[in-house]
């Protein structure tokens, strides 16, 4: 058996395992079994002859053949896809780019930019979608989004260790801000020492990204009472006073009425990056004209 003889199920579970990052995710995602989507793993290592992921207990990483294997995997299903397209009668008649955005880019950047790329580029469409950005790191590996736009902490690591190393352009650079109740103590300034949040109540994430909406290095273990995981959400429970949260610069234009933003003075200096990032091969046409209006548009936010 040799790797002309995988089939292109293996190939789609592949690229999904790849993306999602799990095999339960991956499961979940393409509507399968685990064990079904490990069967087809398994075949698909046979085929190749050798291992194309390694299992670690939080999830999986792609063996340098692996990574091989996903560039045949992603060339052949979008291929496949586009042909079928073709067959049903839908011509390829407007350049499509698929966009990644992590969630508070949705709340202003992303509607606003493409809505700007309707009006200056009719011919092409954008289907965008929200994850996490090393979810959005992952799709970028698997040829699911031709770009992505992600955040970035200090000290701005590279986003991931795989070749080729992403292209990667900041839009901004900007501080973590606190949201507060317009009736909240904290409200009386444009800014705070670091000092006063000592003791406050927050509105945290929830699962892994709990701490967001906490700010960074507080010091002493916060009371986190609400968790959401719409950055929206949050900001509506802080306008009901219900606690405070931490802001990212991509949101100060959706902050709704009841909330005073304030910035922060000591301790160190909390920068959030605001980044586009694509493989060198999908850099089309089509998706530098993206780039420039989602440059264009954050330099509005």
């Amino acid at each position: 058996m040799g790797f002309t003889d995988a089939s292109l199920t293996g190939l789609r579970v592949f690229r999904a395992v790849a993306e999602h990052g799990t095999l339960s995710a991956a499961a979940a995602a393409l509507g399968y079994t685990q064990s079904a989507v490990s069967r087809q793993v398994a075949a698909l290592e046979r085929a190749a002859g050798t291992v194309l992921l390694e299992r670690h207990h939080n999830g999986v990483r792609l063996t340098p053949a692996g990574q091989v294997v996903l560039r045949s995997a992603a060339a052949v299903v979008d291929r496949i896809e586009a042909t079928a397209g073709e067959l049903g009668g839908v011509p390829e008649e407007r350049a499509v780019v698929r966009l990644g955005w992590f969630a508070s880019a949705g709340a202003v950047l992303i509607p606003r930019a493409v809505a700007m790329l309707s009006r200056s580029h009719p011919g092409i469409t954008v289907l965008s979608r929200e994850g996490s950005t090393s979810a959005l790191v992952r799709a970028l590996r698997a040829g699911t989004v031709d770009l992505a736009v992600v955040a970035s902490n200090p000290p701005y690591r590279a986003l991931d260790r795989e070749k080729p190393a992403l292209v990667v352009d900041t839009l901004t650079e900007r501080s973590l801000q606190i949201a507060v109740p317009v009736e909240h103590a904290l409200a009386r300034s444009d800014s705070i020492d670091i000092a006063d949040l000592h003791g406050q109540r927050w509105i945290g994430g929830v699962g892994n990204e709990r701490v967001l909406g906490v700010w960074p290095g507080l010091g002493e273990r916060p009371e986190v009472v609400h968790s959401a995981r719409d950055w929206l959400a949050k900001l509506q429970l802080v306008a009901a006073g219900l606690g405070i949260t931490t802001l990212p610069g991509a949101l100060a234009a959706a902050v709704p009425r009841g909330v005073r933003v304030v910035s922060v003075r000591g301790g160190p200096q909390e920068q959030r990056r605001v980044q586009l990032a694509w493989l060198p091969q999908s850099f089309t046409e089509s998706v530098a004209d993206v780039v420039e209006v989602l440059r264009a548009a954050s330099r509005e936010v």
